[in-house]
């Protein structure tokens, strides 16, 4: 099978195209035939060994696929759960830029019907995240005020759907007036330009002067700090990531005075270290998915010759939703 190659951390422009041997789906695993991976940032910094921990060279990036079932493992009865033929869509650290793949079946669920394999290879790590984020950390409730930074890329519309499927009153960020109309599309109920607008100044004025419950926080960089001290009392800050390549250091007295909190959302780990817990977030976001109240925005096709170019795509923060990889 053909599959994206990392040898050693660097350039993104030294993966190769290479013919690997076709996994064998072992206890409890699932070979599929990949259709469709998600192009994810985390996958950008893996290949460069920026991420927060380094897969084992060689690898195969990618952690989000759809596809056909070819092959099942024995000895589980959640492999047991599909057969061959299946539609389906799932999450694995790396592995999914290539033609086959073997996941874990508990981390796959039954593409809905209608829905496209694009779509479904773009939910396993942003809406993932998001719901984890959200709802399992936030723990947010009809009458809250979600502030979404980046909220035009993938991560940001993911948390938009999510958060109004909740009932949640949304505030999207955004730095050109195209991407805050996607934003609107995707369920914002009000835009702040970045570029335009004074951060705090729109805040105090959409809130009147009482913040925002929830900030979730994709990008990091000079706006984190604002957001912070716009936060309302007991307001639960999101550090998501940091698309903006900064982390930012930020006065911890602002917590103190919030009566708030500052949550890591690291779903890849979480998923690692708690499987009850990723059934739950993985069956949330199916039950989002499969009745329509999400909807995976993909903007961008590549091939495996391409890769590259799209992950300098979503490093340049020059995309709006998602981008896939077609096999």
């Amino acid at each position: 099978m053909r599959a994206v190659l990392c040898k050693a951390f660097g350039p993104l422009e030294d993966l190769e195209v290479a013919q690997l041997p076709s996994p064998v789906p072992g206890p409890g695993e699932v070979l599929l035939s990949v259709r469709a991976a998600g192009i994810n940032y985390p996958d950008a910094l893996k290949v460069l060994g920026r991420y927060q921990s380094k897969p084992p060279l060689p690898f195969t990036p990618g952690s989000e696929v759809a596809g056909i079932v070819k092959g099942i493992g024995t000895g589980s009865t959640d492999a047991a759960r599909f057969a061959i033929g299946d539609a389906v869509y799932g999450t694995r650290l790396t592995g999914g830029f290539a033609e086959e793949i073997a996941v874990d079946a508990r981390m796959l669920r039954a593409v809905p019907a209608g829905r496209s394999f694009e779509e479904a290879a773009c939910v396993s790590t942003i809406y993932n995240t998001s719901y984890y984020a959200l709802i399992m950390l936030a723990d947010i409730r009809p009458g809250d005020v979600v502030l979404v930074l980046g909220a035009a890329g993938g991560a940001g519309l993911a948390a938009i759907e999510i958060a109004r499927a909740r009932g949640v009153r949304v505030i999207a960020a955004a730095s050109t007036v195209e991407k805050l109309a996607v934003c609107r599309q995707h369920g914002a109920n009000e835009l702040i330009n970045y570029a335009d607008d004074d951060l705090r100044t729109r805040l105090k004025e959409l809130t009147s002067g009482r913040g925002v419950d929830v900030v979730y926080d994709p990008v990091g960089g000079r706006f984190s700090e604002v957001a912070l001290r716009q936060l309302a009392w007991g307001g639960r800050y999101l550090v998501v990531g940091f698309a903006a390549g900064e982390i930012p250091r930020v006065p911890l007295n602002i917590v103190l005075l919030k009566g708030g909190s500052v949550i890591g959302v690291f779903w890849g780990e979480a998923m690692t270290r708690d499987a009850k817990l990723a059934g739950e977030v993985i069956d949330g976001v199916a039950d989002l998915f499969r009745s329509g109240q999400i909807h995976p925005p993909v903007s961008g096709r590549y091939r495996f010759a391409q890769v590259a170019e799209a992950l300098h795509a979503l490093l340049e923060r020059r995309v709006h939703g998602k981008l896939v990889l077609l096999p």
